[in-house]
């Protein structure tokens, strides 16, 4: 538990620097409102997470297979702190035309809603680990309760949005490319982690069959 309060309250630091180190400047209330928002939901994990699961986590990606490893680190590179950086530099040079405050009050509100969703996945799901494995030594099971019980995969549902809409909320575009990469990257790892888990975890296959999508009904 001690290791998850470091390493949540180190995520905070960086991510406000990753933010607005590049950006140059302090005087950015939307970057400001955003590291508000994001150490909301770091502080709400900690609270509502079971300790065992904050463990498990906090061994990052030590277990995981090389594959997952790398496509594990690529994506995050990218949604965090790749398009933060990105996002600072955009508001440094001004490469993006403003937008208006609707619009980016909106991003965030779908961000809030996206980090919101993963949360609920990952209160939901004791076994959701940073790395793709079956966590024999935890009793892993399938669960299809909650957001299970619409998709496959609601916690990188929620962030797939909440990344998306990120540049947005701070009022630039150009973070629209890493982050769009970083998702591409995610959709890729979600593939891969269904592979490990039909074939390590009881009653997967079956429960894909009942739960046909995988991030978006209707779509995939």
């Amino acid at each position: 538990m001690t290791l998850a309060v470091f390493e949540t309250i180190l995520s905070v630091l960086l991510i406000a620097g990753a933010l607005l180190i590049p950006a140059g400047e302090l005087r950015w209330p939307m970057a400001w409102a955003f590291v508000l928002v994001f150490s909301g939901f770091a502080l709400a994990a900690l609270l509502v997470l079971s300790t065992s699961l904050l463990t498990e986590r906090s061994r990052l990606l030590a277990q995981g297979e090389r594959g997952d490893v790398l496509l594990s680190v690529s994506f995050a590179l990218l949604l965090y702190p790749g398009t933060l950086i990105a996002c600072g530099f955009d508001r440094r040079f001004g490469a993006s035309p403003p937008l208006p405050l609707w619009v980016e009050i909106s991003a965030l509100a779908l961000f809030v809603a996206g980090y919101g969703f993963s949360l609920w996945a990952m209160r939901v799901n004791p076994f959701f680990a940073t790395v793709v494995r079956v966590q024999s030594e935890r009793g892993h099971r399938v669960v299809d309760r909650g957001p299970y019980a619409w998709v496959r995969h609601p916690g990188y549902a929620g962030a797939v949005v909440a990344h998306l809409v990120l540049p947005l909320a701070v009022g630039t575009l150009w973070g629209l490319a890493p982050a769009a990469l970083g998702c591409l990257l995610l959709a890729a790892r979600i593939v891969r982690e269904e592979r490990t888990l039909r074939r390590g975890l009881a009653g997967y296959p079956e429960y894909t069959l009942r739960v046909r999508w995988r991030l978006l009904p209707g779509v995939w």
